[in-house]
């Protein structure tokens, strides 16, 4: 039997909308680790953000920060930052439009505005506290930042050239490094457990999993999911409270 390899996203993927992971999920995931095949968890979350899920799951293989940070078997094999004086003169630009930051690690994340709305809002619904207040928090290593822009606002940043902006929130954008992306991370994964890409697959819902739907072998949307994953996927799985992992994982034929 050929090793298969699934990636997972996490919000609106493995969690519902009260941020836990259904019973069938769980149990399907077992299954199809039991079957000898790799699990991984593809996100733009931060690892921090999801340490807890990777126990619940154990799983240690993961793609987060859409791409830049990347371990595999629990060792980090990619961890690619944000370039640096970039990230300053965005985040001069930022302040002058008052649109505020947040700055990210893989240990912790930091901002230098308090008790702003936008982002209580934003990490509330991830379930996360308000980030810690820092003069400087673009100190060391930043591997994603968030850029906090509502929808119906001009979006003024394109400019910058060392960075893709994804939207993850209606208040929000991610800042990724240019050449990042879900899909590398997934590549970079496969790689180094030795799966061929055509023997992969991903679960997502959102814009930030479009490039990795269709860049795996088989990519699966959620039934909850964006326009924009559905058509960039091989098919659409029930909504992730309708047992999505479970049957998207029982059509492929993975699981019993």
């Amino acid at each position: 039997m050929t090793k298969k390899m699934v990636f997972f996203d996490i919000d609106g993927t493995l969690y519902d909308d009260s941020k836990k992971v259904p019973a069938t999920a769980k149990k399907a995931i077992r299954a199809l680790k039991d079957g000898g095949h790799e699990v991984a968890i593809a996100t733009g979350r931060a690892p921090f953000m999801f340490e807890q899920l990777r126990k619940e799951l154990e799983i240690d293989t993961f793609v987060s920060f859409n791409g830049s940070y990347v371990v595999v078997n629990g060792e980090v094999v990619l961890a690619r930052s944000l370039q640096r004086r970039a990230l300053g003169e965005l985040h001069e630009d930022a302040m002058k439009k008052q649109h505020v930051m947040v700055f990210m690690d893989h240990k912790s994340m930091l901002t230098d505005v308090k008790d702003n709305s936008r982002i209580a809002q934003c990490l509330g619904e991830l379930k996360m506290p308000y980030p810690s207040i820092s003069i400087h928090p673009r100190q060391g290593d930043i591997y994603q930042a968030l850029l906090f822009t509502a929808e119906q606002e001009a979006f003024t940043y394109n400019e910058y050239r060392d960075f893709s902006f994804v939207r993850w929130h209606e208040l929000s954008v991610d800042v990724l490094p240019a050449a990042g992306s879900k899909a590398k991370g997934v590549q970079k994964a496969a790689d180094m457990l030795q799966v061929d890409i055509k023997d992969t697959f991903a679960f997502g819902d959102a814009l930030n999993d479009v490039e990795m739907l269709e860049h795996v072998g088989t990519g699966v949307a959620m039934g909850n999911g964006l326009k924009e994953a559905k058509a960039s996927a091989d098919f659409t799985t029930t909504a992730v409270h309708d047992d999505g992992i479970a049957n998207g994982l029982k059509k492929l034929g993975l699981v019993p």
